[in-house]
């Protein structure tokens, strides 16, 4: 069964640019692991302050596989290193399966 991680990111007021870019410039690995379906970055449009990082996984093993990993923590080190300040001030991991599905027919 499908699995979605959403991270909430809140991000101050003017930081929005960065952590588009960031993620923007981010090496993607993630995209070639077992059980990885797909990624979004969704920009707030309400004027509220949380960016969205949907994933979509085959099942809860593959995402575990992920967070378990060394690109994993790669990728998160050095997000968090000396050279770059944190951009977002808060984040929130949401775990959801998917139990039902449309799709365009046409």
């Amino acid at each position: 069964m499908t699995v979605i991680r959403i991270n909430a990111i809140t991000v101050p007021e003017g930081g929005g640019a960065e952590l588009e870019r960031r993620f923007a410039a981010r090496a993607g690995d993630v995209d070639d692991r077992e059980g990885f379906e797909g990624f979004e970055l969704l920009r707030p449009t309400d004027g509220s302050s949380r960016y969205f990082v949907v994933t979509r996984w085959r099942d809860e093993a593959s995402f575990d596989a992920w967070r378990q990993s060394q690109s994993f923590a790669n990728e998160h080190a050095k997000a968090a290193s000396a050279d770059q300040r944190p951009v977002s001030s808060h984040a929130e991991l949401l775990s959801f399966e998917v139990v039902d599905l449309s799709a365009p027919t046409a």
